[in-house]
């Protein structure tokens, strides 16, 4: 486990006077909150008892019914059995890899890739190899090549790792078309899938894409989250997985936390029973996507010519590319001193990639803060590249391995 080279720049981001374009925390504040708390209150009067006791490791059986109902939006059929509630989908990411992984294997993840599933490989040892994407997603033929190199270095491939809707951090989309190639790919290859799907119902365009394990109910572990669509703090997610594996998820799970919260269980239940949960959900949607084009419309505007940068269709977050020769990492200092935050793209691999890349977040400031935060960080990369033009370019050092913000920023 490698403590992050940057928090303690981001206990100065958090600021007020900073507009945080890092944290990738949901805009909690469009929830009903009195709502929210009266169904609080109401389950403490009514079941207590039950609420405030161990629970069972496997989850609340009511709550798994519910969770198939919501997973059913994006064609998955499958039975409250083969549900195992975690505590949030990072818990569900950690059993998983604590089931299948002996210190060495090779995991295979999209690259970049989400921060807090390299911290969760890296502390058991696996051997993260990254696989392409572009602006359609995971390119299934450097998939198939990195199976296939893998097998001539005699490692073993446990599983590939993919977030194939609004990729945090790069907000790309694994296309239909691909969806297919991938998971003929890795079966042919006999190589499990773990689907994270944190942000799938949340899509600006149209009806959500069907999940991986819609196609596949054999070949894929999917892992959900209430943390994107209600709220982090509940602290619920879930993985659906076939029998064998749920068996030794309900294991693992009884042996890390004994029982997950029964109380927060039950909130979440009495809020999809009580709610008009899918309705809030399109409020999320509005809202994210007007807090999207805002970004969208201040990058051209204030990033200086030789920037690029994807265009999510749904979820939290931006990849920016910056010219050659200025990184990330060492830009963030002077980023924080002119008061605008970002993750920088080092944090988001396993082997030092990322030293050009940063990512940015628009799901929580208000669309105004995030033109301003947009402003500011131009500003501050026009600067860096007047440095490059007269000094020459430094790429600056970095130490392989994860270098991860914490959780309010992951």
């Amino acid at each position: 486990m490698v403590a992050s080279e940057v928090r303690a720049l981001f206990a100065v981001a958090s600021r007020p006077e900073v507009v945080s374009l890092a944290g990738g925390m949901p805009y909690v504040t469009a929830l009903p909150l009195d709502a929210v708390g009266e169904l609080v209150a109401e389950l403490v009067a009514d079941r207590g008892p039950v609420a405030l006791q161990y629970g069972s490791g496997q989850g609340d059986p009511q709550l798994r019914e519910q969770i198939c109902e919501v997973m059913r939006l994006e064609g998955i059929e499958a039975g409250p059995d083969d549900v195992v509630v975690t505590v949030g989908s990072q818990q569900a990411l950690d059993l998983i890899t604590r089931i299948f992984i002996d210190p060495g294997d090779v995991i295979l993840a999209e690259g970049p890739s989400y921060v807090g599933a390299l911290g969760t490989f890296a502390a058991y040892q696996a051997k993260v190899v990254h696989v392409d994407m572009d602006d359609e997603g995971l390119i299934p033929e450097a998939l198939a090549e990195a199976i296939e190199a893998c097998a001539r270095a005699g490692q073993r491939v446990k599983f590939l790792y993919t977030i194939p809707n609004f990729q945090n951090p790069a907000g790309v989309t694994l296309s239909a078309e691909r969806r297919a190639r991938v998971l003929e790919i890795c079966r042919r290859a006999r190589v499990l899938v773990v689907e994270d799907n944190p942000y799938g119902l949340l899509g600006f365009d149209g009806e959500p894409m069907r999940a991986l394990r819609a196609e596949d109910p054999d070949g894929v572990v999917y892992l959900g989250s209430f943390s994107k669509t209600l709220a982090p703090g509940f602290r619920v997610g879930w993985a659906l997985a076939p029998h064998a594996i749920r068996d030794k998820l309900i294991l693992a799970m009884e042996s890390a936390v004994l029982s997950h919260s029964t109380f927060a269980q039950l909130a979440v239940g009495r809020y999809l029973e009580t709610q008009p949960w899918r309705e809030q959900i399109k409020a999320f949607r509005e809202l994210y996507r007007e807090r999207r084009d805002a970004m969208l419309d201040a990058l051209p505007k204030f990033l200086p010519e030789g920037c690029t940068w994807t265009r999510p269709a749904g979820g939290f977050f931006v990849w920016v590319t910056l010219p050659e020769g200025l990184n990330s990492k060492a830009i963030l200092p002077r980023a924080v001193a002119a008061r605008v935050a970002f993750v920088p793209g080092t944090g988001f691999y396993a082997d030092g990639q990322g030293t050009r890349q940063m990512r940015l977040s628009y799901c929580y400031p208000e669309p105004d803060r995030i033109r301003e935060g947009v402003r500011r960080l131009g500003s501050v990369i026009e600067q860096e590249l007047e440095v490059r033009d007269t000094f020459g370019a430094g790429a600056g050092r970095h130490r392989p391995g994860v270098d991860t913000p914490g959780p309010d920023l992951a």
